[in-house]
């Protein structure tokens, strides 16, 4: 028989199994075992719009009605409301689970609470706070999304031993990215993209590097690619307007009609952050991977309006060009040694105080 503890380890585990595929829902495990806590389910939300963790979990059990002294284990309060999904707090009922332990409530207003009094009114036995910390940890976009009405902010950048994002461009200069890191980091930034919802450029490197702004060197979801584009001024012809992956403009215009794969949307100041990320709350985005230029990381550090900052040192020097943000005054969150850089991970104090977290972590 194994402890709450290693179940909900287990439930976090299996919700980890849906990183960048649920959003805007959060990750969810489950796991129900009998009152010998032998085993007889698991499951996760596998996509967005799909069965949550605990249906997947009943139905792996093969029964329509269980043994009595089942136990179910999730990480985050059961859902008590119609969505995509009809209430998992229906079908635990219906299957006869006695006792429910859960890591944490559900911050969304339309569970908050009203699953776990759902289930102990209908004579349930209710635990929470199990392995809260790390439960927190796993869904830290979702909370700040909840608490903050805003998306997860994780900034990326690259930067040479003597400081600087890239050369000094010119006229003459070719569309080109100047690579700092080396193949491997490619790659895991890659990953990283495939765990978010959106990933968003400025407009000056948008137009300097032509980035896809796209998974190339991993294989997922392609995220949401938000443009700003004050003035409508871009070239159409830019790999990030070319509709093959989801693309949000963001404009000062009046948005023009849309197209296959690329939404327009009006912001009244695009130099207004705080009214930037409201329209992205609107829009569904839980987080954001923003992965530069100069000004837009510099706009988002000096507003306090980031929750990550991932920042790689090449060993290579420019000798001159476009100088990095200074890392943020933060604590470290953990740092990693790679052939062509270092990668130090910071987490913004408030971050931390918002959903009080305390394990350390990769950052992925």
């Amino acid at each position: 028989m194994g402890t709450p503890e290693q179940y909900m380890q287990r439930c976090l585990d299996l919700a980890a199994l849906g990183r960048g595929m649920v959003a805007p829902n959060p990750m969810v495990g489950c796991v129900i075992t009998d009152r010998n806590g032998v085993i007889l389910g698991e499951g996760f939300h596998q996509q967005y719009g799909g069965a949550h963790a605990e249906v997947n979990a009943l139905q792996q059990t093969g029964c329509t009605s269980l043994p009595a002294g089942c136990t179910m284990y999730v990480n985050l309060e059961p859902c008590s409301h119609y969505g995509k999904t009809p209430p998992c707090t229906d079908a635990i009922l219906r299957h006869g689970i006695s006792r429910v332990v859960v890591g944490t409530p559900d911050p969304n207003p339309l569970v908050a609470g009203k699953g776990l009094g759902i289930l102990g009114q209908a004579g349930c036995e209710v635990i929470s706070g199990i392995l809260e910390e790390n439960c927190l940890w796993l869904n830290r976009r979702f909370f700040t999304f909840q608490h903050a009405h805003r998306p997860y902010i994780i900034l990326k950048w690259a930067r040479t031993r003597d400081g600087f994002l890239d050369i000094i461009r010119t006229c003459e200069s070719e569309p080109r990215p100047t690579w700092i890191t080396g193949e491997e980091e490619r790659v895991i930034v890659h990953k990283w993209r495939s765990e978010e919802s959106a990933i968003m450029a400025g407009t000056r490197t948008i137009s300097a590097d032509n980035p896809a702004l796209n998974l190339r060197h991993f294989t997922g979801k392609q995220p949401l690619r938000i443009v700003p584009d004050r003035k409508l001024t871009l070239d159409g012809s830019l790999k990030v307007l070319d509709g093959t992956s989801p693309t949000l403009v963001l404009t000062e215009q009046q948005p023009p009609a849309g197209r296959a794969g690329l939404r327009y949307r009006r912001v009244a100041s695009l130099d207004d952050l705080s009214e930037v990320l409201n329209v992205l709350w609107e829009e569904q985005v839980l987080s954001v991977f923003v992965e530069g230029g100069a000004q837009l990381l510099k706009s988002f550090l000096d507003a306090g309006l980031w929750d990550e900052a991932r920042v790689f040192t090449g060993y290579q020097q420019f000798c001159e060009g476009v100088a990095a943000p200074a890392d943020p005054p933060a604590p470290l969150l953990s740092e990693h040694n790679f052939p062509h850089s270092q990668l130090r991970i910071y987490i913004n104090p408030a971050t931390q105080n918002l959903t009080e977290l305390y394990p350390q972590g990769t950052g992925s």
